[in-house]
């Protein structure tokens, strides 16, 4: 007997249920653009759509269609940074949070 669940069915089911690790995956998406790892935070940030304000809500949010938001924050997606802003400011407000960015210096590199 299998003991296994679907990885991105519990994913969606604990950022649903708590808010600290739905603030988490933000984070990891923002960390994902800026570390130029877009792929992988497109697909956080779909995650994290899906299991907070949905699809439908970020449409009306952002005045997109929902269609378009779901292709932008698809594995092959290419949101605007205006989308993207739009995007990321809906979210923040569902999660009620400010976001902060700190540079850190490089390992190795020179001042």
């Amino acid at each position: 007997m299998v003991l296994t669940r679907d990885f991105k069915r519990t994913i969606l089911e604990r950022a649903q249920r708590d808010r600290k690790f739905a603030r988490a995956l933000l984070d990891e998406s923002i960390a994902g653009f800026l570390n130029g790892q877009p792929e992988a935070a497109r697909l956080a940030l779909r995650t994290l759509v899906n299991s907070t304000l949905g699809f439908d809500r970020l449409a009306a949010l952002t005045d997109k269609p929902s269609k378009s938001l779901q292709r932008m924050l698809s594995s092959n997606g290419n949101p605007s940074m205006d989308n993207l802003a739009a995007i990321l400011a809906a979210v923040r407000r569902t999660l009620d949070v400010d976001i902060e960015v700190h540079s850190v210096k490089a390992r190795g590199a020179r001042r």
